[in-house]
């Protein structure tokens, strides 16, 4: 990215109505890099802006934009921001702080949100904890210095991964996996659903990592969302990269959304990548805070 990155910011009530909820958690240690080292442009739907100025986050920082409130049109306007072919309008990434009870994350607009970030490759980040890490990894990526209080959330011992792919993503699965194998060789446990975790068993093997890379869970219309979303209830697996295809109708939708809502009862743990595009800029991103922490230990 070679200009400052634009992102659209809403946040659920729940995260939202007091300093201490988690917008208010990411933004407030965040203000100094937004504003001085990313300078990043923030279009803020309605109320999520005034939750922000609220609290006197980002006070004066012109890069501050609001959109109408979502009844509005705000979130709407975010889609058609998304899917503009004009630079100077176009968002990078979204950060949509999602309660998992909050009604409207099944309005249309919001549901068109996340599917046009699958299909233009740009970032739907729908956890705190997810927000958390995709900051710190853009600042390294743009040349500053890792914040070492987020090394203990970087570090890969007793972590587990989880990879899913829908079948017209399955080849992206494998060529995502060979190119940074030894990234995701680095996590202790894999999981990998159905279809997925064969594919990805056999690439392994031809690699030299034997057998059983990953753990195979079953296809996901036959319950392995649900059991990666008991993994991630559980704590027993905190990051997902799950390449959806969005062109198709999907007859297990309900387990997708399961498996979703299980990342955000758990959005100060858990994360979820859901495009190719994304997960190939989350893997330079830790490669590059990996180097960085060789280069001062």
């Amino acid at each position: 990215m070679t200009r400052p990155p634009r992102i659209g910011l809403v946040a659920s009530l729940q995260h939202r109505q007091s300093p201490d909820a988690a917008l208010g958690r990411l933004i407030r240690p965040l203000q100094h890099a937004i504003a001085k080292e990313l300078r990043a442009e923030l279009y803020v739907v309605g109320r999520t802006h005034d939750a922000l100025a609220g609290t006197g986050l980002l006070a004066g920082y012109a890069g501050v934009h609001r959109l109408p409130e979502r009844r509005e049109g705000g979130v709407v306007r975010l889609v058609a921001m998304l899917v503009s072919d004009d630079p100077a309008t176009t968002i990078d990434a979204v950060i949509y702080l999602l309660d998992p009870d909050d009604p409207t994350s099944i309005f249309p607009e919001g549901q068109a949100l996340k599917r046009q970030c699958v299909v233009h490759g740009r970032p739907f980040v729908s956890t705190f904890a997810h927000a958390r890490e995709w900051f710190e990894l853009e600042r390294v990526l743009a040349g500053f210095p890792r914040d070492a209080s987020l090394d203990p959330h970087f570090s890969t011992g007793g972590e587990a991964i989880a990879l899913v792919a829908h079948d017209a993503r399955k080849d992206a699965m494998d060529a995502f996996a060979r190119e940074h194998f030894a990234l995701l060789s680095s996590f202790p446990r894999r999981y990998a659903t159905g279809t997925t975790g064969g594919r990805l068993n056999r690439l392994a093997a031809g690699l030299g990592a034997g057998e059983g890379w990953t753990t195979r869970l079953k296809s996901g219309p036959l319950g392995g969302d649900a059991q990666l979303a008991d993994l991630i209830l559980d704590r027993r697996c905190r990051r997902v990269l799950f390449f959806e295809d969005p062109h198709v109708a999907r007859q297990h939708e309900a387990d997708i959304q399961l498996l979703e809502r299980a990342a955000r009862i758990a959005t100060d743990f858990a994360s979820c990548v859901n495009d190719p595009a994304s997960a190939a800029r989350w893997a330079r991103g830790w490669a590059a805070r990996r180097d960085s922490v060789s280069t001062t230990t």
